[in-house]
């Protein structure tokens, strides 16, 4: 089962770079993306099926489902991209790999690990996230949990702008599937299986995931570079965009071949 889904779209040059949010987040996540990288690049963030601006999917939708909607989105584009995911994106970018690996050209993976199901503590307290959702609603399960993603050290109005991102992202029951799909994913024994370039992300300072899990990812890809952005927490790209996107553009231009004085798109 595949999904319509929205997305915001930077760049009309140079290679496709597909961006995939967390669990908590939508588009709005990859501002800092869109604005830097889209001078290089082709940059699609989607607002996953059941967040923000996208349709409620007709029933529940699993990682592999995800994973199709992106390769659709790919194939639509011209049939090869280099995709971002962060967090849960990550694990979606990942399975997306091994599902279809003729599309993904490159991997960046950024404050992600092999899924929930890898630890049953995790998957229970995965699974329960929808019943508070539903409890409590957005914006009070927004206020709970933003913070928690960021550095102790995050500005104010940063918090307020995850929060606030998160708040007009998440609802039932597309979190729902989200948050099921997370808890159901344990892709230990795929990583090895990935054959595209992968750079590997983590905050120095991530309480979520952590740095342990990203270096799982690293060091089971046989590919792989794994890089820590200082004084970052669970959202690198959004804490430390000028860090992030220029490690970003660094891996493009390898295995992109972006030239190192190529003008930037308009």
């Amino acid at each position: 089962m595949t999904a319509t889904v929205h997305l915001d779209e930077a760049g009309d040059r140079g290679p496709l770079l597909l961006c995939l949010h967390g669990i908590g987040s939508s588009s709005a996540a990859f501002a800092p993306q869109l604005a830097e990288l889209g001078r290089y690049a082709r940059v699609v963030a989607w607002d996953a099926p059941g967040y923000g601006r996208s349709p409620d999917p007709e029933g529940p939708l699993t990682l592999d489902d995800y994973a199709d909607t992106a390769a659709d989105l790919i194939r639509a584009r011209g049939g090869q991209a280099h995709v971002l995911g962060v967090s849960w994106g990550g694990v979606i970018a990942l399975r997306l790999a091994v599902r279809h690996p003729g599309l993904v050209a490159s991997l960046i993976v950024a404050d992600s690990g092999p899924g929930s199901g890898a630890d049953p503590a995790k998957a229970a307290a995965m699974r329960a996230r929808a019943t508070e959702l539903a409890e409590i609603g957005p914006r009070a399960f927004a206020e709970r949990r933003a913070p928690r993603l960021l550095s102790a050290q995050a500005p104010a109005a940063l918090v307020r702008r995850v929060t606030d991102t998160m708040a007009d992202a998440v609802r039932l029951p597309g979190y729902g599937s989200a948050a099921a799909s997370m808890a159901a994913a344990d892709l230990r024994g795929e990583l090895a299986r990935i054959t595209a370039p992968t750079l590997v992300l983590c905050g120095d300072q991530d309480r979520v995931t952590g740095p342990d899990a990203s270096q799982e990812i690293a060091g089971a890809v046989h590919k792989a570079a794994y890089v820590i952005v200082k004084d970052a927490g669970h959202l690198a790209n959004q804490e430390q965009p000028a860090r992030f996107n220029a490690w970003v553009l660094a891996h493009l231009r390898i295995t992109a071949r972006i030239p190192e004085q190529e003008p930037p798109c308009r």
